[in-house]
């Protein structure tokens, strides 16, 4: 009974030696961290949307945590490329993705990837929303999304929608407004957003889907006009335009997130760090309406709530593509 108990004991102290030399490594590692420049890979081209607000973002962090950031572009197979190169890094925290909906809710619906989404990434935490427009070219003499529908209805198949490409947040939201409301409209596919901007300002096609980020110069220019939000909500951007759901159009819902992720199994205090200097470089008016001004709203969370987010987003998408009956590449 003595010798039982003796091992017991000894058994216990060994684990809470052992538990407390992890909690010592991780306080040690969380002390260290950052050791070396940080890189955030994006999975666009310079220039666009995602590179800016992530540079954005590198700026700050760079700030607060005393190290270099620097943004690494690597486009391609929308974002499947940049995705497998963070999935498979040193999870040290040193090597972060600028992730979307694309990368993580829509691409695993319509690719065979190498990556999960939600089991090859430690979520960091949001930066931000761009809440989906529905315009229409200048030349198109309608002012309403019902007028469009009406529109679209006398005519059908012979007006087309144009996107950023398969699978990008655009052409999903094409589907789920055709989805809603019956139309019958053409996809056209192009190689990212500024051709089938272009394309829909000079009336190749009428209709398009695009990002507030994407679309908020073009409108206040004058050159394609809103006629809605495919959002729950208003957009404290542009609070004049009214959603589809408030003029009739339900189900038509889709905004366009963009977070920072980690390779899985990055420690947890690393994350935490992470996502607490990320929520202060948001919180900065001067990042605030960096951002805002591209046609973006700042919007921080927690780790676990962005984590959650992504697998909702899985689920839904793979719901709209079958649907919708897209096939996948």
């Amino acid at each position: 009974m003595i010798s039982s108990t003796r091992v017991f004991l000894k058994t216990s102290l060994a684990l809470a030696f052992m538990a407390g030399l992890g909690c010592l490594c991780s306080y040690t590692f969380a002390q260290s961290f950052p050791s070396k420049t940080l890189t955030i890979v994006v999975p666009t081209a310079p220039g666009g949307a995602n590179d800016a607000m992530a540079r954005i973002i590198a700026q700050g962090l760079s700030t607060r945590l005393g190290q270099s950031v620097v943004v690494d572009n690597r486009a391609g197979a929308n974002g499947a490329i940049a995705c497998e190169f963070v999935a498979r890094a040193t999870p040290d925290g040193h090597t972060i993705l600028f992730g979307y909906i694309a990368t993580h809710g829509i691409n695993p619906a319509l690719q065979k990837l190498k990556y999960d989404p939600s089991t090859d990434f430690e979520a960091i935490g949001l930066v931000a929303n761009s809440p989906t427009l529905l315009v229409t070219t200048m030349g198109l003499n309608v002012k309403t999304p019902k007028e469009l529908i009406a529109l679209i209805n006398s005519k059908p198949g012979t007006m087309s929608y144009a996107s950023a490409g398969k699978g990008t947040a655009p052409h999903l939201a094409g589907e789920l407004f055709k989805l809603s409301t019956g139309v019958d409209l053409v996809h056209i596919p192009y190689k990212g957003s500024a051709p089938a901007v272009v394309d829909t300002i000079g009336g190749t096609t009428q209709v398009m889907f695009p990002s507030l980020f994407t679309a908020y110069p073009q409108v206040k220019a004058g050159k394609l006009r809103a006629l809605a939000i495919a959002g729950e909500k208003r957009s404290s951007v542009m609070p004049e335009i009214p959603t589809l759901t408030e003029l009739g159009v339900p189900n038509v819902n889709i905004s366009q997130w963009y977070g920072l992720f980690a390779p899985a199994k990055t420690p947890k205090v690393v994350i935490e760090r992470l996502n607490k200097e990320l929520n202060e470089v948001l919180s900065e008016k001067a990042n605030e309406k960096k951002i805002e001004d591209q046609g973006a709203e700042v919007e921080t969370s927690t780790p676990q709530a962005l984590a959650d987010l992504v697998k909702k987003e899985v689920v839904r998408w793979r719901s709209v593509v079958s649907a919708a009956k897209i096939s996948a590449d």
